[in-house]
């Protein structure tokens, strides 16, 4: 990235700034890149817990899909999941609050007697199923916030500084290189005048 700069002394000032601005931000950059690289890893290993915890329950009852065919859909649906949002290093994550479900009754006489366990175990997966995906989205997102931030700290750690470092060289080289020359050419002047002044007299 070019940095766009005017030898003079207002664009000195102005890319002083600027530097200042981002060699300030820097460190509190890099504290929140470390900070979500621990998060997207505490994430990871919370979204691996639930997709573990899963399919234990799914095994658990392997026993009983030939009974599911016997299985009322109608009988359990999910009505409303209730999110909540979170703060985790500066980025809005969702947070399961519960999970409202809409159940038909049924007869307990009539029914098979493995129905209500079948209701139960269909909420357990339920929840847990919308907790696992929630997990997966709180880690997608951490680690993009986390990438982004990464690219922040690489283009002012990387690009940013040392181009502001040097249009700030260039331009004050410039500004002595000018001053010299301006210098010099006030001594030869004023050599010049005193030599006519010389000759005058002579």
């Amino acid at each position: 990235m070019a940095i766009k700069f005017q030898y003079n002394k207002t664009s000195l000032g102005e890319l002083g700034k600027q530097l200042k601005m981002r060699q300030k931000a820097l460190p509190t950059i890099k504290s929140k890149e470390s900070a979500l690289r621990l998060e997207v890893k505490k994430a990871k290993g919370t979204a691996a817990d639930f997709e573990r915890r899963l399919a234990e329950l799914s095994a658990r009852y392997d026993y009983m899909v030939a009974l599911w065919g016997e299985f009322d859909a109608d009988l359990l649906a999910v009505e409303d999941v209730e999110l909540t949002t979170q703060k985790i290093a500066g980025v809005r994550i969702p947070v399961l609050q519960g999970v409202k479900f809409k159940e038909k009754s049924y007869d307990l006489f009539s029914s098979p007697i493995w129905l209500s366990d079948g209701v139960a175990l269909l909420k357990e997966l339920a929840t847990l199923g919308l907790e696992s995906q929630i997990a997966d989205r709180k880690s997608e997102m951490l680690d993009y916030a986390r990438k982004k931030t990464t690219q922040k700290v690489n283009l002012y750690e990387k690009v940013q500084i040392p181009g502001y470092e040097d249009a700030i060289r260039k331009i004050k080289r410039f500004l002595e290189d000018e001053e010299n020359l301006s210098k010099s050419a006030q001594k030869i002047v004023k050599t010049k005048h005193q030599q006519a002044e010389e000759g005058e007299k002579v």
